[in-house]
């Protein structure tokens, strides 16, 4: 059979000598190729038989001429539906939406309003939808200044602004939520927009048949809900990572990791497990802390009791190496428990939240979420109900009773927003060339 190559056109919004990673779009995780653009694509490209090629163009104005030329099929990077790019394109089906926001670094003035930004220097990415957007409030602005870049991505155009090079920029809420961690003295100062839709783009012609295609797809990811689920994957650990959370995490993993990270590294080929994984869980645990003790008596970086650190044959918990392991192997022990029908990542959430209330209130929670008719197998159902565990009326039907339950909500979400930062702290470096990051990142991170 001939193979039919489908064109992708995603952003980049990195350094190119870093790598071609957005963390919204396109990137290359601890399992290969990730990203919710290439998720949705991928699977796009099974579902119509052909086969998924990925091009990753340097500006907005080249992936839009992309598809405009017929040069790639569809672009999918995030793109906001405007009335602009309506001229030229036809937008699929909306799959999430954003709001445009201006963003400054805290401990400068915050404007409230565009007449607050004065002479600041304002930049935006060339023929974005932000660049659209400032061209419309300048009509009722004549004021408003801003220079338009085709050289940088967003991220550049963020760091430009944590790195006081310029003084605002405008982005994303859904992009900058996923860079807060790494960025944290960022900050929203107002918003320039409503919610915009974000949608695939196509050329416009007679031929629609691919945007029928890709109409029908998402219309059956919306209806199994299928599409709640891949949106949660790559965004549901925005949220609860304020800025002294993301402050003091970037200072250990500057001060306290380093000394630690054979040990993960090592517990992880054991194990197998990402490193950073673990890491993550340890600094939910202990904040790399190998003294940390907990008033019910958990001791140690993993913080274990002492019945599971005799179940994981760990005799000192507060020796780091020994702690790690009995951690990383305790944790592979929660793992195997559930069900195998339970595929990754939902199984993983599951055995990091049994780490934290324990295997049979977990069942209690995924027993609760079936009886009210949702799904026992699905981490996004079970976490609705897990805090059911605390109320009198849903633990008295349970087999182990109260359970403070919105605790290992809170808890996975922590750890993925942490294993998230960890993964582009450590992208595609070597351990001396890492080593230098997080040197850097601890010398221009000022510490209250």
């Amino acid at each position: 059979e001939a193979v039919v190559e489908l064109g992708l056109s995603v952003q980049d919004v990195v350094e190119q000598r870093a790598s071609t990673n957005s963390a919204t779009t396109y990137y290359f995780g601890p399992q290969g190729r990730t990203g919710l653009e290439y998720e949705l694509a991928r699977r796009f490209a099974d579902s119509i038989g052909v086969q998924l090629q990925v091009t990753i163009p340097s500006t907005t104005s080249e992936l839009i001429n992309m598809v405009h030329s017929g040069k790639a099929h569809l672009a999918a990077a995030g793109v906001s539906v405007t009335t602009e790019r309506g001229d030229a394109l036809r937008f699929g089906p909306s799959y999430h939406v954003t709001t445009q926001q201006l963003v400054y670094r805290r401990g400068n003035r915050r404007p409230r309003n565009i007449e607050d930004l004065g002479n600041g220097r304002l930049q935006v990415l060339k023929d974005s939808s932000y660049a659209e957007r400032l061209r419309e409030l300048k009509l009722a602005h004549p004021q408003l200044r801003w220079e338009e870049r085709d050289d940088s991505g967003v991220e550049h155009l963020v760091e430009a602004v944590w790195e006081q090079n310029i003084d605002y920029t405008v982005v994303g809420s859904h992009m900058l939520a996923s860079l807060r961690g790494l960025y944290p003295e960022l900050a929203v100062a107002f918003e320039l927009s409503g919610p915009q839709p974000l949608a695939w783009a196509f050329k416009k012609s007679e031929d629609q048949s691919l945007l029928q295609a890709a109409d029908r797809f998402f219309a059956d990811l919306q209806i199994s809900g299928e599409l709640t689920r891949i949106l949660d994957r790559h965004f549901g650990n925005t949220s609860r990572f304020d800025y002294v959370d993301a402050r003091t995490f970037l200072r250990h993993s500057a001060e306290r990791l380093p000394p630690f990270q054979p040990y993960f590294e090592k517990a992880a080929r054991d194990q197998d497990f990402d490193w950073r994984l673990l890491a993550a869980l340890a600094y939910q645990e202990s904040h790399w802390n190998p003294l940390a003790r907990s008033p019910t008596g958990v001791r140690g970086l993993m913080m274990l009791t002492r019945a599971t650190a005799k179940q994981v044959a760990v005799n000192n918990r507060l020796d780091p190496e020994a702690s790690i392991f009995g951690g990383a192997r305790y944790l592979r022990v929660i793992e195997k428990r559930i069900p195998e029908r339970i595929p990754a990542p939902d199984r993983l959430w599951f055995a990091l939240a049994a780490y934290n209330v324990g295997y049979g209130h977990l069942e209690d929670a995924r027993i609760l979420t079936q009886r009210r008719g949702a799904d026992p197998d699905n981490w996004l159902d079970v976490r609705e109900h897990l805090p059911l565990l605390a109320h009198e009326e849903w633990y008295e039907q349970t087999r182990f009773g109260y359970a403070r339950g919105n605790e290992p909500v809170i808890y996975v979400q922590n750890i993925r927003r942490y294993y998230d930062v960890l993964t582009w702290l450590t992208q595609d470096k070597q351990p001396a060339e890492r080593e230098e990051t997080l040197q850097t990142l601890k010398l221009e991170t000022p510490i209250f």
